[in-house]
C-alpha cells in the first residue's frame, strides 16, 4: 500500500472486534513510532501498552473511549526530558513528540490491517494516578487499536474537509 493511500484510508474506529492484536503486529507498529521523530531527537515519549483485562477494566472507568479494542495505547511523555525552547520559557516539545509518534503509530497500525481511534477524552490525572504513571510524565492520548468490527462506520465527517485555501496562508 501506498503512503498516499494509508493516509486517506486511515479513519477513527469506534468499535473493534473481540480480538486482540498479535505480537508480531504489535511490534511492528511501535518500531514505527519508535522511528518517528522528535525535537533534538530526545525521545521523551512512553508508550504503555494496555492488554491486561485489569488495565482494560481501570480504563473503562476513566472513560467510554476504548471501544471495545484489546490493546489500548497510553502515550506520555517525561516533562525532565522534552526539549525547552530557550528563546521563550514555557515552550517545550512533548505533547508535539508524542502527536507524530502516535501519528506514525496509526498509519503503521492502518497498513497492517488494524484500526484506531486517537482519544483524549479522560481526566489525565485521574489516569495518570490510575496507571501510576510517574509524576514527571505528562498523559497525552490514547489509542484503541485492534481490528475494526464489521458493523463499525466510518463517522459521516471524516472525509469533510476544509478547501486548502481557507487553511493554507504563503507569506
Amino acid at each position: 500500500m501506498e503512503l498516499k493511500e494509508i493516509i486517506k484510508g486511515r479513519h477513527a474506529v469506534r468499535k473493534f472486534k473481540d480480538k486482540q492484536v498479535e505480537q508480531d503486529k504489535l511490534q511492528r507498529i511501535l518500531e514505527a513510532g519508535n522511528a518517528a521523530p522528535t525535537a533534538k531527537n530526545l525521545q521523551p515519549h512512553r508508550i504503555y501498552v494496555l492488554q491486561s483485562e485489569e488495565a482494560l477494566e481501570k480504563l473503562d472507568t476513566l472513560t467510554h473511549c476504548r471501544y471495545g479494542a484489546k490493546t489500548v495505547l497510553l502515550f506520555t511523555f517525561n516533562k525532565d526530558e522534552d526539549w525547552k525552547n530557550p528563546l521563550e520559557e514555557g515552550v517545550h516539545s512533548g505533547i508535539e513528540d508524542v502527536s507524530i509518534v502516535a501519528t506514525h503509530i496509526m498509519l503503521a497500525a492502518y497498513e497492517e490491517g488494524l484500526g484506531s481511534c486517537w482519544c483524549n477524552y479522560f481526566a489525565n490525572k485521574k489516569l495518570e494516578e490510575t496507571f501510576n504513571i510517574p509524576s514527571n510524565e505528562q498523559s497525552v492520548l490514547i489509542l484503541p487499536i485492534g481490528y475494526e468490527a464489521d458493523d463499525s462506520v466510518v463517522a459521516p465527517t471524516h472525509n469533510t474537509k476544509k478547501n486548502l485555501d481557507e487553511i493554507v496562508r504563503y507569506l
